[in-house]
């Protein structure tokens, strides 16, 4: 699996309970821009509507090389998950308050473009203050160390 885009605010921003690899319905030209690595996860998140989910809010930038029917760059796209994944998934958003958020864009060994989405809590301010402080200490341990040496 190569790795094409992360979405490294979600792992600050919440946390990951668990995760799920689904297929993504997409147009030519955005698989030739996703695999020139211009997508971006930022701000991104699926909601299910209807028995299916869809990735929202996901910028995949037009591709330069395209004739003018070119894709939008912030519309819909289907996630492709078994039906049992759907209704799991859509027990635990509405029960718990979760929410669902692309995490990782990957194409897998068959070529095949693949979403990473998990299932995630948000976390509370204060949460968010303790990471920061945690990292710090650790930049600054690490630092001393190197001095030391």
């Amino acid at each position: 699996m190569k790795i094409i885009a992360k979405n490294k605010k979600a792992y600050f921003n919440y946390e990951i309970l668990e995760s799920l690899e689904a297929g993504i319905s997409l147009m030519g030209s955005e698989v030739k821009s996703i695999r020139e690595g211009r997508i971006s996860l930022k701000e991104s998140y699926a909601e299910i509507k209807g028995g299916e989910v869809f990735l929202t809010n996901c910028h995949i930038s037009p591709y330069e090389a395209s004739s003018r029917f070119n894709h939008e760059p912030l519309r819909e796209r289907k996630l492709l998950l078994h039906r049992r994944e759907i209704k799991r998934l859509t027990g635990k958003v509405k029960e718990k308050g979760l929410t669902l958020i692309p995490t990782r864009v990957m194409i897998n060994d068959k070529g095949k473009i693949k979403v990473e989405v998990s299932l995630a809590k948000g976390k509370k301010a204060y949460q968010k203050r303790a990471v920061i402080r945690e990292r710090d200490l650790e930049r600054e341990m690490r630092a001393e160390l190197k001095k030391r040496r």
